[in-house]
């Protein structure tokens, strides 16, 4: 990974992005930028009140465009930045939970906004199928996030990987993350460490061969 570059980890809720982007900035020496968890209209939001969707979608848009527009991004700075967010990802919540009105006032500002935000260099979506997101939410017991249906759940992986389908605005590293636990399993951290210390070009995906091993035990397919 070059000097300076920009880090980006994306993932559904439940999936620990948070703490293995804290893993990473640490083992790279980097800078950390962490998403907005401040938001006064969330609780709102998860009660289904009129109105808490926009409010919340908002906030989260403004946070997230005053904190990437506060980045240096002189070519002075060599520092390697790491973040458990994209700027994208505000767009892909925002047509999930905003009615057409909504949607048309959001485009307006998201796309002014985009404009003046930095794109990274690499960006690492951890990919997981909605029942292993189920598990980890229940694991979490994060306050709200238990109000989240199976429906929304779904909805959510599925926008996330039709997103990232197409995507091609920077070099992207996709990762199974089913049999893969990168805060309780050092062994798959280091892989992804060893692995980020090679060139990532165009979409690459990336399996640790200890998890790939551990899946096989459990279907039953490789001996002991």
């Amino acid at each position: 990974m070059s000097r300076r570059a920009l880090l980006r980890l994306k993932a559904p809720f439940g999936l620990a992005k948070t703490t293995l982007a804290d893993s990473l900035a640490e083992r790279l020496h980097a800078d950390r930028i962490r998403d907005v968890e401040d938001n006064p209209f969330l609780e709102a939001f998860y009660h289904d009140k009129p109105g808490a969707a926009c409010m919340a979608q908002f906030h989260f848009l403004l946070q997230r465009y005053k904190q990437l527009l506060a980045l240096d991004r002189s070519a002075r700075s060599e520092r390697v930045m790491v973040s458990d967010y994209i700027f994208a990802k505000d767009k892909l919540f925002a047509y999930l939970n905003l009615n057409d009105t909504e949607i048309q006032l959001y485009d307006a500002y998201y796309g002014l906004f985009a404009e003046q935000v930095p794109t990274p260099d690499l960006v690492i979506y951890l990919q997981s199928k909605p029942a292993v997101l189920r598990k980890r939410i229940e694991k979490k017991n994060v306050p709200f996030e238990h109000r989240i249906s199976d429906a929304y759940l779904e909805a959510v992986v599925n926008a996330y990987e039709h997103f990232f389908h197409y995507y091609k605005s920077s070099d992207l590293l996709v990762i199974e993350t089913s049999e893969i636990d990168f805060v309780d399993r050092n062994e798959d951290l280091q892989e992804l460490l060893h692995r980020l210390s090679q060139p990532v070009k165009g979409t690459q995906y990336f399996l640790p061969l200890g998890s790939a091993n551990r899946g096989l035990r459990r279907r039953g397919r490789l001996s002991h």
